[in-house]
């Protein structure tokens, strides 16, 4: 299932760009996105919370889990809020022009949307370079993941 994720950079001509994305990040063993946590609440909560597999919605294939039924209800209504941008993988690493995966315990919320990260070195670099990181993340994310739809 195609589920459309924006990253959206502040002063660029692609403010709200698409990005398709065909494979969202899971965690190996359970197959849950976002390794469990509750994606609603990074945006609720000083810092996110491990989702309840009583909450539970498949969106993008994958199941994702909420804290509570009112998170639930809200990512339900709009998805492509809450979901990590580039399906999880991180950001700083999509800028650099590979894939890598991001750890849903490393992690920005910025322009309202969440960024993950393979390690606290590419999060620290990303947020010396905000703008640009994005700007080079939005621009080599259709190469970087054409592959990801054989997958």
């Amino acid at each position: 299932m195609l589920a459309l994720l924006a990253a959206a950079v502040p002063g660029s001509a692609k403010a709200q760009t698409s990005h398709i994305v065909t494979s969202i990040v899971t965690d190996p063993i359970s197959g849950v996105a976002l390794n469990g946590y509750d994606p609603v609440s990074y945006f609720t909560e000083p810092e996110p919370l491990i989702g309840d597999r009583a909450y539970e919605v498949v969106w993008g294939g994958v199941p994702w889990y909420f804290a509570n039924a009112a998170n639930r209800e809200v990512f339900v209504r709009t998805p492509e809020a809450y979901a990590p941008q580039f399906g999880g993988y991180g950001a700083m690493s999509v800028s650099r022009g590979y894939l890598a995966e991001g750890n849903p315990r490393i992690y920005v919320v910025a322009y309202g949307q969440l960024f993950l990260f393979y390690s606290s070195g590419n999060r620290d670099a990303f947020l010396m370079s905000e703008r640009e990181s994005l700007l080079a993340a939005t621009e080599n994310w259709p190469s970087v993941s054409a592959d990801l739809s054989d997958q």
